[in-house]
């Protein structure tokens, strides 16, 4: 399953449901087939966002806490970080709050 992210402050853009669990699940929403951030949860969804993408990047290994794991070819291996995964969301909410504009999400 897919998840579509959008907003009127920017363009959208598709997420696989693994990885949008993962940004849910930081943020603090239920991975809803349909959901919205509002304006005023914006700033907790992002500092909620930036602190685990720092805590990412403190880790010495590298080793990310969201990871997801049981790859089975090589080329599924290649590690894609928290802040590749969520850049996205990130850069979508701070866009989005600073135009006045909800982010919604829809599967």
């Amino acid at each position: 399953m897919l998840y579509r992210f959008q907003s009127r402050a920017t363009p959208p853009f598709v997420m696989l449901e693994v990885h949008a669990r993962q940004l849910f699940e930081i943020i603090g929403k239920a991975p809803a087939r349909e959901g919205v951030i509002t304006g005023e949860q914006m700033p907790a969804a992002i500092s909620a966002l930036e602190a685990a993408m720092a805590r990412e990047g403190r880790n010495v290994h590298n080793a990310d806490d969201y990871a997801v794991e049981g790859h089975d070819n090589e080329a599924e291996k290649q590690h894609v970080g928290l802040h590749q995964r969520a850049a996205p969301l990130l850069h979508m909410l701070k866009d989005s709050l600073a135009d006045g504009k909800d982010v919604v999400w829809s599967t």
